[in-house]
């Protein structure tokens, strides 16, 4: 299989020489093409600091990170403004749409960026849309949207330049519970018939039970990896939790 994410060795360190934190700790893993990886651990544990290295967001103080066979640590100025615009895909919690744009401009406006023709944008738009079921909603604004079809929306924009792989950094933390399961439903359309590799960092066992493997990171480390397989969501929830309560994590997300 194609390898789109390799990371190798990451350290990171925050504070000065005299009161230093090591935010993460040696963390190593890849995923392939078409994964839908998803990253948990307690609070504090390092989980969002990976993904900010991952993201470009934030630099790792040793190691390194390659995605699609680039090394994105050594990336500077424009070369990273190019390569975070083609290349990767953003889902945040609380959406970071453009309120003075309906749902079609925010979806479109990466395109534009992007310089690509206005008659392939709408198709392009179009397209995306239909597979998300959102095509009823692309004139609206986001005030007029519920948190779940602004998740769908901000979905569509991430995937609209097909980028190399999906970051989704607690994509159900400000839905509730009937939004989310659209939205973890939207998540699986984009992998499995979008074919988008996906990396989502969650707490919420329930939300990781519909990803393909699961990194838990304790104390800035790698601490377990779990691989669905063939088990059933229902099955790979209750290997979850059973991870989660060694972490001393929350445990309360039920089916």
């Amino acid at each position: 299989m194609e390898n789109i994410l390799n990371v190798q060795h990451i350290e990171k360190y925050y504070g000065s020489k005299d009161n230093v934190t090591k935010a993460l700790d040696g963390i190593s893993f890849s995923v392939n093409k078409g994964e839908y990886v998803g990253i948990m651990g307690a609070s504090g544990s390092g989980k969002t600091t990976l993904l900010n290295c991952i993201s470009t967001i934030d630099s790792p103080t040793s190691g390194h990170i390659y995605i699609g066979g680039s090394d994105i640590t050594t990336f500077k100025g424009d070369h990273l403004a190019r390569f975070r615009r083609e290349s990767l895909g953003f889902i945040f919690q609380d959406f970071n749409l453009l309120d003075t744009l309906t749902a079609y401009e925010n979806i479109a406006i990466a395109l534009s960026i992007q310089k690509v023709v206005a008659h392939q944008i709408e198709e392009r738009v179009r397209e995306v849309a239909q597979k998300l079921n959102i095509t009823n909603i692309l004139y609206k604004y986001p005030y007029q949207l519920s948190g779940g079809e602004k998740q769908r929306v901000a979905s569509a924009r991430a995937i609209i330049t097909d980028p190399q792989i999906v970051l989704a950094d607690e994509p159900t933390g400000a839905l509730d519970s009937k939004s989310a399961r659209m939205l973890l439903q939207t998540f699986e359309t984009l992998n499995v018939y979008m074919e988008a590799t996906i990396l989502m960092v969650t707490h919420d066992a329930f939300t990781a039970s519909y990803c393909s493997r699961i990194l838990f990171i304790k104390d800035g480390k790698l601490f377990n990896e779990l691989i669905r397989g063939n088990d059933t969501r229902k099955e790979f929830f209750d290997k979850i939790i059973d991870v989660v309560t060694l972490l001393g994590g929350d445990n309360s997300n039920v089916f």
